[in-house]
């Protein structure tokens, strides 16, 4: 069987939540960087892989995957990874969890977004500033959105699912921003508790810095 290609760099959010989830599901791969700060993403090598010009992209099973969020649902369809309950009201209510992070505050945090944002404000802005302003606020939707699950150490459950998947690489983001953490007592718990996990350990950004 051909191993797994993942196009990724090392900083990228949702190349981590990739990373984790392929760790999860013991799926040994070869890690292609894509140089985002370089512009590699921007070349025409790459946009011949992905046109949108992001990582990651994952090439598996003979396919080849673009999106996050739909990779993650595809190895947990092919894998069994369980990473969502199979009742469709908790699915739903599990699935808009990760989308607050994944798809309303990640993006805005994505740093051609942020270095634009700030570009735009000339000179008003720093990019700490803009980090700092958006990241809380997403932050504090997740935990109260959070309340609906009992704290029982990972965020929907006594396991990893894809909202712990979400939210840590957010968290990373924010300790590397310098966010004040302090007001989400139950995010740091849950964040200890993905640290302490073998396949969140294995795909910490910091595994994976270049050299």
């Amino acid at each position: 069987m051909t191993m797994a290609v993942l196009y990724d760099y090392w900083r990228s959010s949702a190349s981590y939540r990739l990373r984790i989830a392929l760790t999860l599901a013991g799926i040994s791969y070869e890690s292609r960087p894509v140089d985002l700060v370089a512009g590699a993403h921007r070349t025409p090598e790459h946009l011949a892989i992905n046109p949108q010009g992001f990582v990651p992209v994952l090439e598996i099973d003979g396919q080849r995957f673009t999106q996050s969020l739909a990779i993650l649902a595809y190895l947990d369809q092919t894998r069994g990874l369980g990473l969502l309950p199979q009742e469709p009201v908790a699915r739903a209510h599990v699935e808009a969890l990760a989308q607050s992070i994944a798809v309303d505050l990640h993006p805005i945090c994505n740093l051609s977004v942020a270095r634009y944002g700030v570009g735009q404000s000339q000179g008003g802005l720093e990019m700490g500033d803009w980090m700092r302003h958006f990241i809380p606020t997403g932050l504090s939707a997740f935990s109260v959105l959070l309340e609906r699950w009992p704290d029982a150490g990972f965020c929907t459950g006594g396991t990893p699912g894809l909202a712990d998947i979400c939210l840590m690489p957010q968290l990373y983001n924010a300790r590397r921003w310098e966010v004040d953490l302090a007001p989400y007592p139950r995010l740091l718990r849950i964040e200890a508790s993905c640290a302490a996990h073998p396949a969140f350990a294995a795909a910490h950004p910091d595994r994976h810095q270049p050299a």
